[in-house]
């Protein structure tokens, strides 16, 4: 007597099933967008990105360049002499950014004189300057106040013509060059003033 084996076919999947299955992917599409808004929003709210536009700065920072900025840097933490600070024009806030270099704190005293730097009689040694100041004044800086210069000393608009950087008008500290990759650096140093008194010693 002969046997036949009869093939048993699986029951297609009833059609809720495969909307459950849809429904399951879009959720998870729609939590993953949701999770990378909430972390770009965060991110931004942290730190800016900051495309230096002008020679101010050279030879720190060439037109062209992308810095990272530290939004907080100065809401939990202190500036020191030598931070480069992202501001808002003072003449114009609304109008456009600035870039530069912290010289002078609250209180401190800024002479520029025969080339140099002096911040409360202390000589400060600036190895990132295009060249040496060509003009000299002597200014105080006020409380919630920085007194701000360019590294391209001859070729910046800064504290020295204009006066000073009010607190309420720093966007936060640069704190690295990240474009191009071949000019990527730190922009962090030591206190231009506790470095000179080290270095005397």
């Amino acid at each position: 007597m002969e046997t036949y084996q009869t093939e048993v076919l699986p029951e297609p999947a009833p059609p809720a099933t495969n909307r459950k299955a849809i429904l399951g992917i879009l959720i998870d599409i729609v939590e993953t967008l949701m999770l990378a808004l909430v972390l770009f929003l965060g991110i931004n709210a942290l730190t800016a990105r900051v495309r230096v536009e002008n020679i101010s700065m050279k030879p720190t920072l060439e037109p062209g360049q992308f810095v990272l900025v530290n939004r907080l840097a100065y809401k939990f933490g202190q500036a020191h002499r030598g931070d480069i600070i992202i501001f808002h024009n003072p003449a114009n806030p609304d109008k456009e950014d600035y870039i530069k270099r912290v010289i002078g704190l609250p209180g401190d005293v800024v002479t520029v004189q025969n080339g140099t730097v002096q911040i409360n009689g202390v000589i400060v040694k600036e190895d990132y300057i295009a060249a040496a100041p060509a003009y000299n004044g002597t200014w105080t800086v006020p409380p919630e106040s920085f007194f701000v210069l360019g590294d391209n000393r001859n070729s910046s608009s800064d504290s020295h013509q204009w006066g000073m950087v009010s607190f309420n008008h720093v966007v936060g500290q640069a704190i690295f060059a990240y474009w191009p990759l071949d000019r990527f650096a730190s922009l962090m140093i030591p206190d231009l003033v506790d470095q000179a008194k080290g270095s005397s010693q």
